[in-house]
């Protein structure tokens, strides 16, 4: 077992809770319908079966942005035997050329930290319809989330009228990131944020987007202000996953989980995120590779904590690859992409009472295929 001493030095250079960041469990007078669900998927068309079901218990449509081994007319076949109101698009490089170009895209790719994700594009979309079409209360649910009480999404949804985002509590699987997964296993005191796999945005009001990369959710908080608000309220269970399956998903994260955990740090503190400059940023990287050699150090020779291991080690040769300069100059150029964005959203996307209206008016009608029950509602 780890000495308690390791596990109290951890604490002096890690934060394992942001929860204070957050409205915990508000309850709002208002019971608001939600609009919308929003699911990116990349997944055979059976993945969408539960929120298909959700949408159709609480009368609340379907947005499926399909990619990979996920298609649009197999979204739409399951819907009809399902009888759930849904749209379902195809995501494709026409699709993403319909949205700004952004400089941390650019940045990443040069320094070597892209990514093929197209997650954020995903969700960027979603925005962009949800906003289009007058959609306030909106739920961007992942498919591999399951929701117990969908009714409860109604009384969830309300909050929005006070916040601009409301995760759901996660009451499965605990979704961290590798490096943080490692130190629960050790014995740290690690929980959970909330995030974009579950969480009613405001639609409407929200001027911020996600970029690609790792804990993008958390950028999506941050563009709306400091302060953000935002709360945890209702319930949700995320699928069990294996973090340690594959060392390549420490080494995607890194970077993500650097920027967004310092930037955290700050907030934690009382801080605001504008003073991160380049010194700061060289104390973060210093605590961030520090964090991973003590979990490395803390390991057995277990056949379980050799998987960690190779995963932690992964993280810790990517960290070696992160420079002060980049992490400035991707908040730098992060600011510049929501002034980008802020504009698109004020010059570009036109607010029409639905979503027909709205996917007519941008050229897009062709490239979405409704269910029946859609197409009746």
């Amino acid at each position: 077992m780890p000495s308690q001493a390791s596990i109290a030095d951890a604490r002096e250079i890690h934060h394992g809770s942001h929860a204070d960041l957050l409205a915990e469990d508000p309850r709002s007078a208002r019971r608001s319908k939600l609009d919308a669900i929003i699911v990116p998927t990349a997944w055979p068309a059976d993945a969408l079966r539960h929120v298909m079901q959700v949408g159709k218990a609480i009368d609340v449509p379907v947005v499926a942005l399909c990619s990979r081994a996920a298609s649009a007319e197999q979204a739409r076949r399951l819907a009809d035997h399902e009888g759930a109101a849904v749209l379902a698009v195809d995501v494709d490089q026409s699709l993403s050329r319909r949205l700004p170009s952004f400089a941390t895209d650019r940045l990443l790719q040069k320094s070597g930290f892209g990514t093929t994700s197209d997650l954020s594009l995903k969700r960027n979309l979603g925005l962009v319809l949800a906003r289009g079409s007058s959609w306030q209360r909106v739920l961007f649910l992942d498919d591999d989330i399951h929701i117990d009480d969908p009714d409860d999404l109604h009384a969830v949804a309300g909050l929005v009228d006070d916040y601009r985002a409301v995760g759901l509590r996660n009451l499965g699987y605990e979704d961290n990131s590798v490096v943080c997964h490692a130190y629960r296993q050790v014995g740290g005191f690690q929980s959970t944020f909330i995030g974009g796999g579950a969480m009613i945005v405001d639609a409407a009001r929200t001027r911020s987007f996600y970029p690609n990369i790792y804990n993008e959710d958390w950028f999506f908080l941050l563009g709306d202000g400091v302060p953000f608000r935002a709360a945890r309220a209702g319930v949700m269970r995320q699928r069990p996953y294996d973090p340690f399956a594959n060392p390549a998903r420490a080494i995607g994260e890194e970077l993500g989980d650097t920027l967004a955990e310092g930037l955290f740090w700050l907030l934690d503190s009382g801080r605001d995120i504008d003073v991160a400059g380049g010194a700061f940023w060289g104390d973060a990287l210093f605590r961030r590779r520090r964090f991973i050699d003590l979990l490395i150090g803390l390991l057995e020779s277990t056949p379980e904590h050799d998987r960690m291991r190779r995963s932690l080690e992964a993280a810790r040769g990517r960290s070696a690859g992160i420079t002060h300069w980049l992490c400035q100059n991707f908040v730098e150029q992060w600011r510049s992409d929501l002034t980008r964005w802020q504009e698109f959203l004020e010059w570009k996307v036109p607010i029409t009472p639905g979503p027909e209206k709205f996917l007519n008016e941008v050229g897009m009608a062709h490239q979405v295929l409704p269910s029946e029950a859609f197409r009746r509602r």
